[in-house]
């Protein structure tokens, strides 16, 4: 099982008060959890986070396999429904990249064997019902950091003459790194509704990463959960951070990514509704 995967089932094990985790687990309820199926381990007051992943580390075959199982059973959640149905589908999304799915029989959960669908320039494709061309925003009366609005705006010119030409695979990358720059300059302005999101990216000390060492995807998921954009918005953010990770020859290769202008075409209606949603958000708390 992938390192990431394991760390994504570590931070649910552990639980907070964000909607993905129904409920907070405390230093004894992480105890209590790996003894009740019968695996001796007992909390030693570190970060949680990190023992729980140095747990599922030393775990393997039928003790991982437990541990995934209980956490979507809903003997664990009292049989509240809706704490069940929330836990089973993040611990899908978790799962999806190992090709797993958690399956509820009655009350008993079964893990299955089920190819997942990464076909990201599809979903693109089926987003253009959905999102019509804007105007890009007045960077400037958004009073980001000084020389930031001159650089957003010569990209936004730069990206649709990429698109006349067709210059596909400069135009994703360009529109990557517009956005990344945008949510950036607006996490720097906003830093106390950025670092206080339930989702904010966090090291291994549990304090809230520096802004620059923020990973797109990881931006792009904090700007939803305070509001700056929409869930579609959000979802299409996703498939265009994608393609542009294709910016090395090599990821390309290996992902046999190649945009073609109808994918460049919709990518551009998704940043483009992405910087307007942030830029409505900024007018509408009196940016300064």
């Amino acid at each position: 099982m992938d390192g990431i995967t394991k760390e994504n089932l570590a931070e649910f094990i552990c639980g907070d008060d964000d909607k993905k985790c129904p409920i907070y687990r405390s230093s004894f309820f992480l105890t209590r959890y790996f003894q009740d199926i019968g695996l001796n381990y007992t909390h030693d007051g570190s970060t949680r986070k990190w023992w729980v992943l140095d747990v599922l580390n030393s775990l393997k075959g039928q003790d991982l396999q437990k541990v995934i199982l209980r956490l979507a059973s809903p003997k664990l959640y009292g049989g509240n429904e809706e704490h069940t149905r929330l836990a089973l589908k993040t611990l899908n999304e978790i799962l999806a990249v190992e090709s797993l799915k958690i399956k509820i029989n009655g009350v008993e959960t079964i893990l299955t064997r089920e190819t997942p669908n990464f076909n990201f320039e599809e979903d693109i494709k089926n987003a253009k019902n959905g999102l019509i061309p804007l105007p890009p925003p007045d960077f400037k009366v958004l009073n980001l950091e000084m020389g930031i609005a001159d650089i957003l705006e010569r990209r936004w010119d730069e990206i649709q003459k990429c698109i006349d030409i067709e210059a596909n695979l400069a135009s994703v990358i360009l529109m990557g790194s517009l956005l990344e720059g945008f949510l950036l300059g607006v996490m720097l302005k906003f830093p106390k509704e950025a670092n206080n999101a339930h989702n904010a990216p966090k090291n291994k000390e549990g304090k809230v990463k520096n802004f620059p060492e923020w990973t797109l995807s990881e931006m792009i998921d904090v700007a939803h959960s305070i509001g700056w954009i929409e869930l579609d918005v959000k979802k299409f953010s996703h498939a265009l951070r994608a393609f542009r990770n294709i910016i090395h020859p090599y990821q390309q290769l290996t992902c046999k990514a190649f945009p073609d202008i109808d994918t460049c075409k919709i990518s551009w209606l998704v940043v483009q509704a992405a910087c307007n949603d942030i830029a409505k958000w900024m007018q509408k708390n009196n940016a300064k």
